[in-house]
């Protein structure tokens, strides 16, 4: 196939926008020795059918080298963010967070002079292994979407090529889950959704048409931050950038390829689920078995769902003590009226 029209285009993480006053004066209120930190969601991009951003919570991930010395310094500086757990002292803080579902110590509606935050600490590890290997696919999901940038990693950190190895196994994945003539938009609301599939709260508090908000206001964005792979996919698929239409092939050797670029714990779930029946199959051989199925995009996309849903689950429950059973309740509930309202103007346009 020909070779995309788009040139290529850096990361997102090798600018930084200028922060405006709210964001610079976030960043102020945690120890400065960040590795990572970005916002993301309804409170850095305006969505669909949102007037503005300013009355979200706004949130964050803050990625750290030691988690331990970070809970210490920002107990220090931020005594009432945490819940009861901050008694036990950062060691045992450091712990749950690094030991406990997807890696991530939550601080939920925290108030501040602009509104309200919700901050994730993650270690730099732990975030490396879920961008590169999808361990928990919590973090390395968030950023398959656009986000804000507020601390950018130095430039020889390994999380730089991480954060490109993550988009990249985001597009091996939707061209394995897309049909082989496909618009633009699709793309983007597939790389958007592979967090969510599988996610418990898309079933029940969350905006049920989360991913179309999310992408419409946006398509410029995922353009930039996708573009820069066409040109390596140029074998397999090609986009014709003023149509917007995208084409690939979907042939066995094509499925092969994107198979085996594939992260490494959806490879071991979708062999597992392969062998299932008690008989045993390399990798080599369930992926070129799977590769002529013409339930091979099923596959992909039950791997994605189960690694999704037990991440979601863990992350979930590890948040009723991290945020405390008060701040639990109103999360959710605001959660659950998001989604109801939602529910009523999907309602209402049909």
């Amino acid at each position: 196939m020909a070779t995309s029209r788009l040139s290529s285009v850096r990361l997102f993480c090798d600018t930084r926008p200028a922060l405006t006053e709210k964001f610079q004066y976030i960043l102020s209120l945690f120890p400065q020795d960040l590795v990572f930190a970005f916002s993301y969601g309804s409170g850095a991009f305006q969505q669909h059918g949102q007037k503005s951003t300013e009355e979200n919570v706004v949130d964050l991930i803050l990625v750290v080298e030691d988690a331990e010395a970070f809970h210490r310094l920002n107990l220090e500086r931020n005594w009432k963010h945490y819940s009861s757990l901050k008694y036990l002292g950062p060691h045992t803080l450091a712990s749950f967070q690094e030991k406990w579902g997807a890696r991530v110590y939550f601080n939920t509606l925290v108030p501040y002079k602009h509104g309200l935050l919700k901050y994730g600490v993650v270690s730099s590890s732990a975030i490396i292994a879920d961008l590169l290997d999808w361990e928990w696919m919590y973090i390395s999901g968030r950023l398959h979407k656009p986000v804000m940038p507020l601390v950018l990693p130095d430039a020889n950190h390994p999380i730089r090529s991480a954060l490109k190895h993550n988009l990249q196994n985001a597009m091996h994945t939707a061209l394995l889950l897309l049909p082989d003539t496909f618009q633009e938009e699709n793309l983007y609301q597939t790389l958007a959704g592979l967090s969510y599939s599988g996610d418990f709260r898309m079933s029940f508090g969350e905006d049920r048409n989360k991913v179309k908000n999310i992408v419409r206001p946006q398509i410029e964005r995922f353009r930039n931050l996708y573009a820069s792979f066409w040109p390596g996919l140029a074998a397999y698929a090609e986009f014709n950038s003023t149509t917007g239409r995208c084409e690939q092939d979907t042939s066995p050797a094509a499925r092969i390829f994107h198979l085996n670029l594939l992260p490494k714990k959806i490879q071991q779930t979708i062999v597992h689920e392969w062998n299932r029946n008690g008989r045993w199959q390399d990798v080599e051989d369930v992926f070129r078995a799977a590769a002529h199925d013409t339930e091979c995009p099923e596959l992909v996309k039950e791997a994605v769902q189960k690694t999704v849903k037990a991440s979601s689950w863990t992350q979930s429950l590890k948040g009723i003590p991290t945020a405390g059973f008060i701040k639990s309740i109103r999360y959710g509930f605001a959660k659950i009226t998001k989604m109801w309202k939602s529910l009523q103007k999907t309602h209402g346009e049909s």
